[in-house]
């Protein structure tokens, strides 16, 4: 049985009322690509396919390509082709045909099917049962039967797109920019059955034709070519490619590739975290159930495997441990060469001890829940690096932000900046890094309650789940030292130069200075609070409880705590009221379990925990898995875990930090300007919006153009927090 978090959850054998999400394999979607090799850029390229042996061709305006290695190089497997004209490539019972500027030919089959087609300026063809083939070029087209022309006709002015056989009908269908037509390989007679503007491609589904056009997607009838439907709210209307894809419909456009789904909405491949670029060629089924995605710089293979939601914490804790500890704190990896890892680095943020504190608490879940002594090592390290935070500044539990070696923080040669560029920056922003007694290192200082809340959230969580004793017991030290010195300075985060830090203020001066409706009077007075409960639960001295009492009866401070999220809002003329601060939610939310599991009473707690809740029912729209679960550990019920479960499937593959934009996207409803920014009526998808933290909620555009690799640690502390309170169960077999 796993050891739970006493403190917290109140009892052993604690059973969470949480819904549990079975944790069955889904498919999760990731990306490959491969870019054109360099010097060729003046390559055009036209079509792709796959066959039965999961070769991968592209047609280019150079011949033949295929992947490897992350680059698309000539194919030189035949070596007759290198000497052909090859104008379209299609896919015939899971082999290679090419259309060539003479012929038809494939090199399966024993290379026996060729046909002559003696078509001036042949541009697509399509083949149907027994190898029946329909050659269109400018103006005219041929029908071949046993590699033997039976039919050849014109149409005035015909410039095809594409050319298909429906099996539905018996019919071959032929696209050009200005209508459908039909061609009776049985009567040999064409007509024209849809007119339209500017169609680009087609596809079958059902019993509809798909049109896509340069403005939108234009359903038929089958049977009839009646239009049905056309459909403008789309991810975006300029279509380059459509195909049924597995009985799925897929899209191409200039922006992005996507998927309509059973419920009517897109799934979206855009950005450099799935295509090379946007400007999509042309679509195909790939091999082992991937698609294949087309674009002019290259192409992208978006992979769908089974996975379960702790197979997805077992890739991402690897990456973890690979490129995201520096001196056992968690780190961003920066990158000299954009999108490529082998060029990263380790840096510091102004969040270290934060960042830090919320893998540290995932380990400590992931230990309760699975005994790991893997998971035990990882969060002794994680400590032992915050730990560190209090003793270089030799400031009586001042924690600093971070820490590096000398000569090498911030704006120095070893990052590539200046002595000249360091200079301006202190004079710029003061002198944050501090040198320590020993000479040897630098800390960070200006320390702000972020840093603060992390702190506390993970001492008593490590105090309560560590195995060890003398380890817990290092971890109540913290907690004592750190409390001791916001006391001891009047409330205050008091730095280097005696001097309260920016946001390291809990005195009732600041914090009472506020209108009841500005969020910072109700969050600081939540987190000194919480603070001081904590120190008390695990210390019990009365120092701490009687500091608390004396903030409650003298200046209301359970008062502002307990206000419901709802007063929050817009103050004209007050500093931080012009907008709902989502990182003021992640230093709320790491503060509940303890602001309402550690009162000092009963009706303490019934108050506090009905003010955390007026929060989560704000915040419940995110669909924040970490939100939710941490809910639960303050006692709540029904947190929404089918939510959680899709944001965690949803949570993208790749965390290199690639620039997206979605403000293009048609097929989302738009919401006017709020309070809270919010953008659109429901909450995208990770894998569709930029990266971010837990503080980002509905920051959907934006991104450093692949600069940095966001720390895995943002899906691993949710994952393990839910399989904590019982929300996600053990990974189940299919």
């Amino acid at each position: 049985m796993k050891r739970l978090f006493l403190g917290f959850c109140l009892l052993v054998g604690f059973a969470t009322k949480a819904q549990t999400v079975t944790d069955k394999p889904f498919l999760q979607d990731s990306a490959e690509k491969f870019s054109l090799e360099e010097g060729q850029g003046n390559i055009n390229l036209l079509q792709i396919a796959s066959d039965r042996n999961k070769a991968i061709k592209v047609l280019g305006s150079q011949g033949l390509m295929l992947p490897h290695e992350k680059r698309l190089r000539q194919d030189v497997q035949y070596r007759p082709l290198l000497d052909m004209d090859i104008v379209a490539l299609a896919e015939y019972q899971g082999q290679f045909v090419y259309l060539t500027d003479q012929a038809v030919l494939s090199n399966a089959w024993a290379g026996k099917l060729y046909i002559d087609h003696n078509i001036k300026s042949p541009k697509a063809m399509g083949i149907g049962p027994d190898f029946l083939t329909l050659i269109a070029g400018e103006g005219d087209f041929a029908l071949f039967k046993n590699n033997q022309e039976v039919w050849r006709a014109a149409i005035s002015r015909l410039q095809p797109l594409s050319v298909q056989y429906d099996p539905n009908s018996g019919h071959f269908l032929l696209l050009t920019a200005e209508g459908l037509y039909q061609l009776d390989s049985v009567l040999k007679t064409s007509k024209k059955v849809f007119n339209g503007t500017n169609l680009t491609a087609f596809a079958f589904h059902g019993d509809r034709i798909v049109l896509g056009t340069a403005n939108g997607i234009q359903y038929l009838d089958r049977k009839t070519y009646a239009l049905n439907t056309l459909d403008e709210k789309l991810p975006w209307t300029e279509i380059t490619s459509v195909k049924n894809i597995r009985e799925n419909l897929w899209f191409g456009s200039t922006k992005g590739a996507f998927k309509l789904r059973d419920d009517g909405k897109y799934d979206y491949y855009a950005s450099k975290r799935w295509l090379l670029d946007d400007e999509v060629v042309d679509l195909a089924e790939g091999p082992d159930g991937s698609v294949l995605v087309l674009t002019q710089e290259g192409m992208g293979k978006i992979n769908f495997v089974p996975m379960t939601l702790a197979q997805k914490a077992e890739y991402f804790q690897e990456i973890q441990r690979l490129r995201h500890i520096r001196y056992g704190f968690t780190s961003d990896l920066a990158m000299r060469t954009p999108g490529d890892l082998s060029t990263g680095y380790f840096h510091d943020t102004d969040n270290d001890g934060l960042w830090t504190s919320m893998y540290l608490a995932g380990e400590l879940f992931r230990y309760a829940v699975t005994r790991s002594e893997d998971a035990k090592q990882n969060a002794y390290e994680a400590f032992e690096a915050m730990e560190r935070l209090t003793a270089l500044p030799n400031l009586k539990g001042f924690p600093a932000r971070s820490f590096e070696r000398d000569g090498y923080e911030v704006g120095l040669h070893a990052n590539g900046f200046s002595e000249e560029w360091r200079e301006q920056y202190v004079k710029e922003n003061g002198r944050i890094w501090q040198l320590s007694e020993d000479e040897l290192w630098r800390w960070k200082s200006t320390t702000s309650s972020d840093e603060s809340c992390g702190h506390f959230f993970v001492y008593a969580l490590f105090a309560e789940l560590a195995p060890d004793k003398e380890w817990r017991d290092r971890a109540i030290h913290q907690i004592k030292i750190e409390m001791d010195h916001i006391m001891d300075n009047d409330w205050y985060l008091r730095d280097w130069n005696g001097k309260p830090t920016a946001w390291g203020r809990w005195n009732p001066e600041y914090v009472n200075s506020f209108p009841i409706n500005v969020g910072d009077r109700r969050l600081n007075s939540t987190l000194i609070l919480s603070f001081l409960q904590t120190a008390y639960h695990f210390t019990k001295d009365k120092k701490y409880k009687k500091g608390a009492e004396k903030l409650i009866k003298k200046y209301g401070y359970d008062d502002n705590a307990n206000r419901p999220a709802t007063v929050i809002g817009y103050v004209e003329g007050e500093d931080l009221s012009d907008k709902w601060n989502h990182s003021d939610d992640e230093m709320y939310f790491l503060t509940m379990p303890g602001f309402v599991n550690y009162s000092f009473t009963e009706e303490q707690r019934e108050a506090h925990f009905n003010s955390v809740k007026s929060h989560w029912e704000v915040e419940r729209s995110e669909k924040n898995p970490l939100w939710n679960y941490l809910f639960a550990l303050a006692g709540g019920e029904n947190i929404d875990s089918e939510e959680s479960a899709w944001w965690l499937r949803e949570f993208p593959m790749d965390l290199i930090d690639w620039k997206i934009n979605n403000d293009h996207r048609k097929d989302l409803t738009k919401i006017a300007p709020n309070f809270r920014s919010q953008t659109y009526t429901e909450v995208l998808p990770g894998d569709e919006r930029t990266l971010h933290l837990h503080n980002g909620a509905y920051r959907n555009n934006g991104g450093s153009d692949g600069k940095r690799e966001y720390a895995p640690y943002i899906y691993l502390l949710p994952y393990w927090a839910g399989r904590y309170v019982d929300a996600i169960s053990a990974p189940q077999a299919e």
